[in-house]
């Protein structure tokens, strides 16, 4: 399991002391309006949890806490892990952030963290990032990341929109 650096946060790969940050992560109606509509059940944060433990011990990523360096406070999570967590879809990378900790570039410096990860140690030749349509503030950090804009797909039962990059695009961005 990977735990990666930045300026300003540790992304540590999700494990149970997390639990109390995601639990109040996912519930914040606000944080997951554009992702379920609904706050996570306590029995879904704790699914969530060993699902990730798994995927990182099986393929070598998934999701990561975001954690504030300077406070210690889980102010997010991103993640790499494949469109609809099922192996035959391209990667995805996404990120959540708790709405304090929105507007003020962390979900673009963990991206930019995360996509290294991707290319670098992974070697995957593209990236995906989806987002509701309505999800602005996702849809401008894909934007920053310098990912090209590749339109509406039908993705996690929803209408997405989608915004590919590839590594050589990644490495001239």
């Amino acid at each position: 399991m990977t735990v990666l650096t930045t300026t300003r946060l540790q992304l540590q790969p999700f494990d149970d002391h997390h639990y109390d940050g995601l639990r109040a992560l996912n519930t914040n109606p606000e944080v997951m309006r554009h992702i379920t509509g609904r706050p996570e059940t306590a029995e879904e944060t704790t699914a969530l949890i060993a699902r990730v433990k798994s995927a990182w011990a099986t393929l070598g990523y998934a999701w990561w806490a975001l954690i504030d360096s300077e406070s210690g406070r889980l102010i997010g999570s991103g993640c790499i892990q494949n469109i609809e967590r099922n192996p035959a879809n391209p990667l995805e990378i996404g990120w959540r952030l708790a709405p304090d900790a929105q507007g003020k570039g962390y979900a673009t410096e963990a991206a930019q963290a995360m996509a290294n990860f991707a290319f670098d140690t992974l070697k995957t030749k593209e990236l995906v990032a989806v987002c509701h349509p309505d999800n602005t503030g996702s849809e401008k950090v894909m934007q920053r990341l310098g990912m090209t804009y590749r339109g509406v797909e039908r993705w996690y039962n929803t209408d997405t929109t989608v915004y590919v990059m590839t590594k050589d695009e990644w490495r001239q961005a």
